[in-house]
């Protein structure tokens, strides 16, 4: 590097210029954007490893098992800096999301070594945490022999932080004392409203500010857009329907899931009369506005359809919005976003949260190599690199939320992401009581919304029998 380009990085990593000062100095010296980027990556790797040993376990090496998914390739773009700063090597492997869980479940199950660390959502480790497949990553996180000084754990939301941890204890919160850290945030979704702003203008309406708002909002553009339905929201027999807006809404009314006994057992708290209204309300937006095969949709048809113009708005993760804002998508460019309380009476949304995250198998054989990369991939310069450079987004960092070029690039290509982000981001949370029958439970709240959506039960008749169900099975668990 010839001096005054390197007096220019050294400039920036001392925080004297911000990077698009940076990049428009070397951009003057002929230098090109991928060379910039080499030059940052370079000095990054060299002022990380300037006060920590990251070639403590040079010439080891470790497996990962990965999701397909956009975190996923903005990593493995990344991933030559963390070989050459470590001398760690790393092997992987990448399935797609419709077999991956399985996969893990089954590496898991078996005690396998193969995989050392690995991709999951809060709700596996659920699973995993208790059987004791996964390591407890608190003791990494606070031991200075082992984590570097500059990972600022602290940085995390924390409403993050405290998602992804758990004690075990069924109906305990989550994030509490006793909680174990069973993975760490990577990236993550909260529920928002992403619409078709063209649609919008073209029928004269504005983003809903409620539920009702909402049922309305949906019905008219259902009414005046042709080619487009009102609405999408999952409607798949899984438990996947009940956690993206379903429950961001549901959790506005203050309503829960489940709720804990005065002796400590699991009772089902779905059919209180609150409840029972929402619901009825849930269920005529779709009958009126939602697409006619809804009872199949997963997210990637509540994605694909709102990027081609099927549908007019859909209230789900916001990166669904923001991945169908771009690529060949037909609508690409024509899309909105806004923040979403159901709740007229409550004083801000409460998107409740997908994290998609790191784990640390219990049966890896060289842990403290895994961790190391663990805190490089979640920390805050990867997270800048891929925030910057790549669809590694929401980030879980708030340093990266606050970052310049990367509020100027959402800012430009994708209208009100920041700001309905910066409105939900305080109430983002799992809103879900953590217990070891989640997906029982939440499956079987899915079939019985598909089954109201049909006409073939009745709302409040249908959450009775919900919730009578519900509580037989957690007291044949041991848990009631």
């Amino acid at each position: 590097m010839y001096e005054k380009e390197k007096d220019l990085v050294d400039a920036f990593m001392r925080g004297q210029m911000s990077r698009r000062s940076l990049l428009r100095g070397l951009a003057a010296m002929g230098v090109t954007a991928v060379t910039a980027d080499t030059l940052i990556g370079m000095a990054t790797s060299k002022a990380l490893a300037a006060d920590f040993d990251w070639q403590k376990h040079k010439g080891t090496g470790i497996k990962l098992l990965l999701n397909k998914h956009p975190y996923t390739d903005a990593m493995l773009a990344n991933l030559q800096s963390f070989k050459d700063m470590t001398g760690i090597e790393v092997e992987y492997d990448v399935f797609p999301e419709d077999v991956y869980f399985d996969k893990v479940t089954a590496a898991l199950a078996s005690g396998s070594s193969t995989y050392d660390a690995f991709m999951t959502g809060a709700y596996m480790t659920w699973t995993y945490g208790p059987a004791g497949w996964v390591t407890d990553l608190q003791e990494w996180i606070g031991d200075s022999e082992k984590t570097a000084p500059g990972y600022n754990w602290n940085d995390m939301l924390p409403g993050l932080r405290a998602s992804t941890a758990w004690s075990g204890r069924p109906g305990e919160a989550l994030g509490g004392d006793n909680a174990k850290q069973w993975c760490i945030p990577w990236g993550f979704e909260l529920n928002n409203l992403s619409y078709n702003r063209r649609m919008f203008d073209q029928a004269g309406v504005t983003p809903p500010q409620d539920l009702d708002g909402l049922v309305e909002t949906a019905a008219k553009l259902n009414s005046d857009i042709d080619g487009a339905y009102g609405i999408g929201v999952r409607g798949s027999r899984s438990w996947a329907t009940i956690h993206p807006g379903f429950l961001s809404g549901y959790a506005n009314f203050g309503q829960r899931d489940l709720k804990v006994k005065d002796g400590g057992g699991l009772e089902a708290a779905m059919n209180t009369e609150v409840s029972k209204e929402f619901h009825r309300k849930w269920v005529k937006m779709i009958q009126d506005s939602g697409p006619t095969n809804w009872s199949n949709y997963t997210w990637y048809q509540v994605g694909t359809d709102l990027g081609a113009g099927a549908s007019a708005m859909i209230f789900d993760a916001d990166i669904l919005g923001f991945f169908m804002n771009g690529g060949d998508n037909k609508e690409a460019g024509n899309l909105g976003y806004a923040p979403f309380a159901a709740n007229p009476d409550a004083d801000a949304p409460t998107p409740n949260v997908w994290i998609w995250s790191l784990a640390m198998s219990e049966f890896s054989r060289n842990k403290d190599a895994a961790w190391y990369f663990l805190q490089w991939a979640s920390g805050v310069e990867h997270a800048l690199f891929g925030a910057r450079e790549k669809d590694f987004v929401n980030p879980v960092r708030q340093s990266v939320w606050q970052d310049e070029q990367f509020r100027d690039r959402m800012t430009s290509a994708y209208p009100g992401y920041v700001e309905q982000y910066e409105a939900s981001s305080p109430g983002a949370q799992i809103y879900f009581t953590p217990q070891p029958l989640f997906f029982d439970v939440t499956t079987q709240w899915a079939a019985t919304l598909q089954k109201m959506v049909a006409d073939q039960v009745p709302v409040d008749e249908g959450l009775d029998q919900l919730a009578d169900s519900i509580n037989r099975q957690l007291s044949d668990a041991g848990l009631g």
